[in-house]
């Protein structure tokens, strides 16, 4: 918000959706002049609120405003934003569907024929209209109702067999976590209640596969206690993802840049948790052992950074028998894994969130996010290789999830 000239083009595209929605609403509107008034005042003064706030926000201090007020103002301008979008497909369908008649019958000279409201039915017009005001409409309520989702956290069981496990580890039970982003945590018994439900599977180790912060150290202050009590046999282990190293924020220095990641690693160390960066550790019992490898973020997306350095972590680990690697973004195992390293079994992954919005049921499951991250949510297999993507401990941006619930993966390797 603080282009003023980018601020402009989101108004000015957000006003031409307005007006665009507005010609479908005037086709559904009841008859009766008194509906008609009061649906068109209804839907031109929320249409005012929103541009409004927009228009004002970079002269009401928005920075300052208190977070949750803030991530919620945010989250109805782009629910409003993508619901009047979805809203204008439709839309736009029968006004091509309509030009498309005109330009052939003014060719051809075939008269135009359209079923008429009030004989066997309604128009196609009409149709397309509600459709769009239908989809529109449900889209914006489905992110509105997704707020309360944000921290329904959901327990994922998932037992992996591998023929080459130690037979000292069988039975192993990991609970991985993933994009905590502690920043934008609103309700710290929520965020407890959670670290209840890891402790509650009794894990022998747990694992976190990076992003504890949007930005900053400092959003740690009020949650480091809470997450200090994720304890477990083995230990705590735990990887950086691409918001924990502060790219995403203008720093007054380089050097505060800097003085904010190692506090971000001496805060994890104070909780008791073990950060890998470009390195592995051997996890022994009764004489034998698996590798735990763990990397800096490594993304094959261009708008992403590659930190990570998986040959140096992985070095030393090549006549362990079984190998689990930890590394926050997925993209990592199609652009390098699976090609380069075929004898790490197990790799976990986080950051994609299922965007925080998609469709699970059993047997199906759709995200937006899918079109960008072929790996984006639960378990994958590629011959003897197996992935799996945490949904996220957490939420950014929007504040809310909806069909993509958050996620505490147990897995029990067999």
């Amino acid at each position: 918000m603080r282009n003023p000239a980018f601020l402009w083009i989101i108004v000015a595209i957000l006003l031409v959706l307005e007006f665009y929605v507005f010609q479908a609403v005037k086709v559904v509107a009841p008859a009766s002049p008194r509906w008609r008034t009061g649906i068109f005042i209804a839907y031109w003064t929320f249409a005012c609120i929103i541009v409004l706030t927009l228009l004002l926000i970079p002269y009401l201090d928005y920075g300052n405003w208190p977070k949750p007020l803030r991530m919620y103002v945010f989250a109805l301008i782009v629910a409003v934003f993508f619901s009047k979008l979805l809203a204008s497909v439709f839309i736009a369908i029968d006004d091509l569907r309509r030009g498309s008649t005109w330009l052939i019958t003014k060719i051809f000279s075939i008269p135009s024929v359209e079923i008429t409201r009030g004989t066997t039915g309604i128009t196609r017009s009409t149709f397309l209209s509600w459709m769009g005001i239908a989809v529109g409409s449900t889209l914006f309520g489905s992110l509105v109702y997704g707020f309360v989702n944000k921290y329904r956290y959901q327990v994922s069981r998932i037992s992996l067999k591998y023929n080459n496990l130690p037979a000292s580890f069988r039975g192993l039970r990991i609970v991985h976590i993933s994009d905590i982003h502690a920043g934008s945590f609103m309700d710290r018994k929520a965020v407890e209640r959670g670290i209840d439900k890891i402790l509650q599977e009794k894990p022998d180790i747990i694992l976190f596969t990076g992003d504890l912060v949007n930005d900053r150290h400092t959003e740690m202050a009020e949650y480091k206690e809470l997450f200090k009590r994720l304890q477990a046999p083995m230990g705590v282990y735990s990887t950086l993802g691409n918001h924990d190293y502060g790219d995403y924020v203008k720093w007054e220095s380089r050097e505060a840049k800097i003085d904010n990641l190692e506090k971000l690693k001496e805060i994890q160390k104070e909780m008791g948790w073990r950060l890998l960066m470009n390195e592995n550790v051997l996890l022994k019992k009764n004489e034998e052992s698996i590798a735990l490898i763990g990397i800096e973020n490594w993304s094959a997306k261009g708008n992403f950074p590659k930190y990570g350095k998986l040959e140096q972590a992985y070095a030393g680990t090549e006549s362990t028998a079984f190998k689990i690697l930890m590394s926050h973004d997925p993209s990592h195992w199609d652009a390098q894994v699976t090609k380069t390293y075929p004898d790490i079994d197990l790799m976990l992954a986080g950051h994609t969130h299922g965007m925080q919005f998609g469709v699970e049921i059993p047997g199906f499951k759709w995200s937006p996010v899918q079109y960008v991250y072929p790996q984006w949510a639960g378990l994958y297999e590629q011959k003897n290789q197996k992935l799996y993507v945490n949904r996220g401990y957490g939420f950014i941006g929007y504040p809310g999830r909806v069909g993509i619930l958050p996620e505490i993966t147990v897995l029990n390797l067999v």
